[in-house]
């Protein structure tokens, strides 16, 4: 009789990159309250993935200079074991989620994040998160703001860069 296939649990961790103040100043600013600025990552297979300037990283369980994450959100279980992921990982490093594919609006953590979970579960990530940009940029600060915050590059410090070889650089 054949073993079912292990399951490995999958989490998001969500941080909030304001550190509350979005949820102080967006109104004034906005014109709409927002909770927070979302950073997120996968955990899977006992580490932290995530996406930003310098590509696909990974690091242990809330080891970025982000710390501990505001909420972890239970995505499941998935099949897929840690060497199939890797090679998931590095095809996504290679074509989507290049250094230079990062936009802060369009192709961010948070794309990638949905991405994998996906992948890895079936299931996407909280529309909270992934609406997040278009509410911004639907009102007249985001557009004012759009220039700018295009040119940014967010990665938080504290992660290894991944690479198809061993998952880090």
């Amino acid at each position: 009789m054949e073993e079912p296939p292990a399951l490995h649990p999958v989490k998001l961790y969500v941080y909030d990159l304001s550190k509350g103040m979005a949820r102080r100043l967006s109104p004034l600013m906005l014109g709409k309250q927002l909770d927070g600025i979302w950073h997120t990552s996968i955990i899977v297979h006992k580490d932290e993935f995530y996406f930003g300037a310098e590509g696909i990283s990974s690091c242990a369980p809330g080891g970025t200079i982000l710390g501990p994450p505001d909420s972890v959100i239970d995505l499941g279980n998935t099949e897929v074991t840690e060497e199939i992921f890797l090679e998931y990982l590095s095809s996504l490093g290679e074509s989507m989620f290049r250094s230079e594919s990062y936009h802060f609006f369009e192709c961010n953590c948070n794309t990638f994040s949905n991405e994998v979970a996906q992948f890895l579960t079936g299931r996407k990530i909280p529309s909270y998160i992934t609406d997040l940009p278009s509410e911004v940029l639907a009102t007249p600060f985001g557009q004012a703001l759009r220039p700018f915050l295009t040119t940014t590059h967010s990665q938080p410090p504290g992660g290894n860069t991944f690479n198809g070889d061993n998952g880090q650089s």
